[in-house]
């Protein structure tokens, strides 16, 4: 770490003189282009409120890790994630309502539960925090864990690479190719609820699916073919996150809002360029 932030420190920026603004700026390459490759996915089967769901569980999650009397929330709170992503896609395989009310059903259950939980004896003001984030907090060893989880998602995408965009382009067409379907949304749902837990601190119950979801949907706007989709995607991502942390730097604001707005403004740039070409 210690010659990464010699690095950081020859750059000609201020906000490299601190050890956190150091910190949260390898948070955002690590957070960035995970969220890129995940939302992509995430949009194109029109599964944008799913992360929503997840991110809202993390109050569940910590407040399950404090019956239990665990240090670290974060591990509860990965549980309880994929626990309930694997019960909103088996509930929404039944067919008996659609996507995005199944998926409202368990956000709002699961919120409402983790703000019980945590609101007993007045004590939810000490878990406020996890609504808007804190990039500024993050420590060496969070940045260990995002990047494991990075490396492991990059892995993972590039084993089932063609299966994924079979399932995304038609769930039908992907069965009747011998893709397991199931298992592969399944892959996915355990995906998105670790990314979205260890990253949930960082950026905010709020923000996150916002940052998760934005850069997908504008890079959509500008592209044409499956690799420069993602390409797009990974750059404005990255675009978005850095650009944001460092305007909240110099204009004494929230990282992970002035974040989503950088993302917001993209995804405005992208949909007039897309549809003077179109």
């Amino acid at each position: 770490m210690e010659m990464i932030y010699g690095v950081l420190e020859g750059l000609p920026f201020s906000m490299f003189e601190y050890d956190f603004m150091k910190n949260a700026f390898l948070a955002t390459l690590l957070i960035a282009p995970m969220f890129a490759l995940l939302g992509t996915m995430a949009v194109n089967n029109k599964m944008a409120f799913f992360s929503d769901a997840l991110g809202h569980s993390a109050f569940t999650g910590v407040g399950l890790g404090v019956i239990l009397g665990l240090q670290n929330p974060l591990i509860s709170m990965v549980c309880f994630g994929i626990l309930l992503g694997l019960m909103i896609t088996k509930v929404k395989s039944a067919n008996m309502a659609s996507a995005d009310t199944i998926i409202g059903v368990f956000s709002s259950a699961a919120m409402a539960l983790g703000i019980v939980i945590l609101s007993g004896n007045g004590g939810f003001s000490k878990y406020s925090a996890y609504l808007v984030g804190d990039i500024l907090t993050i420590q060496a060893k969070d940045l260990v864990v995002l990047g494991i989880v990075l490396v492991g998602v990059y892995v993972v995408w590039a084993l089932l690479y063609n299966h994924i965009l079979l399932l995304s382009i038609n769930r039908s067409l992907a069965a009747s190719r011998g893709v397991h379907v199931v298992f592969l949304e399944n892959v996915f749902v355990v995906m998105v609820a670790v990314a979205v837990m260890v990253a949930v601190r960082a950026i905010g119950i709020l923000m996150i699916n916002a940052l998760l979801i934005l850069p997908a949907a504008a890079a959509r706007n500008i592209t044409n073919t499956a690799r420069s989709y993602h390409f797009m995607t990974t750059g404005i991502g990255l675009f978005s996150a850095i650009f944001g942390l460092v305007l909240s730097y110099y204009k004494d604001t929230s990282a992970g809002a002035t974040m989503v707005l950088t993302a917001a403004a993209m995804f405005a740039v992208t949909y007039f360029i897309g549809k003077r070409h179109k």
